[in-house]
């Protein structure tokens, strides 16, 4: 049931410029920001100077990564990368009210054969109501929409008694190099809104992923006489089973939030490499994937059941007893997170939307996937997620967002907002 409106919320919503939202993610759109690039740093600097724009204090500095990757709980990485920018910009002034953080990653992954594309993938595409491009719901779409939010409560002069907070962070896709640089800066809240693409829907929980490497040793010979060798490949096909085995395992009994899905954990190999010689017989295969981490799970936990399923697997085979597999866990270390049952900030939103867009009530589930939520939730910042655009489409040459959900989305934020820092 809608509530009604204050006017500090009617003018703020009024503010809401829908063709600033169009010309913005299509502007941000066009730097192609992958991973550990170039052009990850020139978003976070576009970023800073739109922000200081709008009258808020920013905060952007050069991450410290030798000293990040040395902290124990560092999350880990996967791309190379010769530097990183964090940017936080708060809203001046307030008083004693909340921190509430509104979060987004500026880092897309790329994009693939680009024979699949539909056109250059860095040169957004508006169809409609629909605008195409690499990182269009993953998550460019997000940052828009916080930044139409923030733009809308500046613009109509309500006086806040908390603070607003952006955190816009780089290197989500790989670990989450940015969220944790930003909270180890001292940059905190009370509640934080991640706008991840949700599909209409609340995100409260999600699960966690950890990526695996595992070496399977063979015997080189002569590919005409491969019965005088071993070969890597036919080495690796029942630890492969067993992985099977694994997953089916780890999925029989699952939370809740995590019902929805047929493989909740899913425990997945990307990349098989084996051999340097089609004649030869290959002496060495390395499959990496990724493991789903169960939510509350112990990611040291979830890491020692892959470890002891390789093992089992290995010692069960004639060839693998003497010449174990290796494992082990390059790249990023997502845990689980989740929003505590009950909290206040899932009806907040729920309510800002309804008073904001109307619709039917907007569901909670959990996710499959990690993100940057594990991070905030660990450091006692209650965190969800709420965003534009369908996770389905994300990394792939389809990935699009619908302006109206962009729009939507503000619209909520702002109302989410200011309830939650209140006005004066």
């Amino acid at each position: 049931m809608a509530a009604a409106l204050s006017p500090e919320e009617s003018a703020a919503l009024e503010a809401v410029d829908e063709d600033a939202v169009v010309r913005t993610l299509v502007e941000l759109l066009a730097i192609p920001s992958m991973t550990g690039s170039p052009a990850e740093t020139e978003m976070q600097h576009r970023l800073a100077q739109r922000l200081g724009g709008l009258g808020l204090d920013v905060d952007l500095w050069q991450a410290d990564l030798p000293a990040l990757r040395a902290h124990p709980d560092f999350p880990g990485t996967e791309a190379p990368r010769d530097e990183a920018w964090g940017l936080v910009a708060t809203t001046p002034g307030g008083g004693d009210g909340p921190t509430v953080i509104l979060q987004g990653h500026v880092d897309v992954v790329p994009p693939g054969d680009l024979r699949q594309w539909d056109g250059d993938p860095f040169v957004p595409r508006v169809a409609g109501n629909a605008v195409h491009g690499r990182g269009a719901c993953d998550m460019k779409a997000g940052l828009v929409a916080n930044l139409a939010a923030l733009a809308a409560i500046r613009a109509s002069g309500a006086r806040l008694r908390g603070r607003v907070a952006a955190h816009f962070v780089a290197g989500e896709e790989d670990g989450g190099l940015g969220a944790f640089a930003t909270l180890q800066r001292g940059h905190t809240g009370d509640a934080c809104i991640i706008t991840e693409p949700t599909s209409g829907t609340l995100v409260t929980a999600n699960a966690g992923s950890l990526t695996f490497r595992i070496e399977v040793p063979g015997r080189a010979t002569h590919g005409s006489t491969r019965d005088a060798g071993v070969s890597a490949v036919d080495a690796y096909l029942p630890v492969h089973r067993a992985l099977a085995r694994l997953e089916t395992r780890r999925n029989r009994a699952v939370d809740p939030l995590m019902a929805e899905y047929r493989i909740p954990y899913a425990l997945s190999v990307g990349t098989v490499h084996a051999g340097d010689w089609a004649s030869s017989v290959p002496d060495r295969l390395v499959a990496e994937g990724r493991l789903g981490v169960r939510l509350g799970e112990d990611p040291a936990e979830a890491a020692a059941d892959l470890e002891t399923c390789v093992a089992e697997a290995c010692a069960a085979d004639p060839w693998l007893r003497d010449h174990p597999a290796v494992v082990t866990w390059p790249g990023g270390r997502f845990a689980s997170g989740r929003l505590p049952a009950g909290h206040p900030l899932e009806a907040l939103v729920r309510q800002a939307h309804a008073d904001a867009v109307g619709g039917p009530r907007v569901p909670a589930h959990g996710a499959p996937y990690g993100s940057d939520l594990r991070l905030y939730a660990a450091a006692n910042i209650p965190t969800l997620q709420f965003g534009p655009g369908d996770v389905r489409l994300a990394h792939s040459p389809r990935e699009q967002v619908l302006l109206p959900e962009v729009v939507a989305v503000a619209r909520t934020l702002v109302l989410a907002v200011l309830r939650a820092v209140g006005t004066k």
